[in-house]
């Protein structure tokens, strides 16, 4: 038995809506995804460092104001630390490697105690370690809001000589990839 053309036309359009409404569908998924994306995106944007970091000051552990707009021009590698943070001990051996192999070519190593940590435990820490690269305090913690808001240490930053992020970590550096990064940087 032959269909009639009235259904062939009531199943043309049948299937027609059927499509239509899987491409409103896919279509809205799409949309919610983008519209996800773009919110996730603002607000990674908004946690991001700003990058204004010339603004900052710090103050040495001899009790000296350290603004970061002195140390910027060149590479700069900077960590977020707490003498609590069994990490952050251990990362101070590859950071000083750093600074004692890259300090001569153009690189500062600047370790931040966060501002929580007691200076005295900063001071004698330091001591106690040996460390060769500068430490500061970031009293108040404007350092770490500048840098998105530090809260979790080590976080390191190396800033490339136009003060833009070249690497960023949360946790122990990767010593060898900050190498390679600082070996194109400064042609070594």
């Amino acid at each position: 038995m032959k269909p009639r053309a009235s259904h062939a036309v009531t199943l043309h359009i049948l299937l027609n809506e059927t499509r239509n409404r899987m491409h409103r569908r896919t279509f809205l998924r799409l949309t919610g995804q983008a519209a996800l994306a773009g919110s996730l995106g603002a607000t990674l944007a908004a946690c991001a460092p700003k990058n204004d970091f010339a603004g900052i000051k710090l103050t040495r552990l001899d009790g000296q104001s350290l603004p970061l707009s002195e140390l910027l021009g060149r590479p700069l590698l900077v960590t977020f630390w707490a003498t609590t943070c069994p990490g952050c001990v251990e990362e101070i051996p590859l950071l000083s490697q750093l600074h004692q192999r890259f300090t001569g070519k153009g690189l500062t190593v600047l370790g931040v105690a966060m501002d929580y940590d007691p200076p005295a435990q900063v001071r004698a820490l330091t001591e106690k370690r040996a460390i060769p690269y500068t430490i500061a305090l970031d009293s108040g913690g404007a350092a770490a809001r500048a840098f998105g808001n530090v809260r979790l240490t080590p976080t390191s930053f190396l800033l490339d000589a136009k003060g833009q992020i070249a690497y960023q970590k949360i946790g122990i550096i990767d010593a060898t990839r900050v190498e390679e990064l600082l070996k194109g940087m400064l042609g070594a």
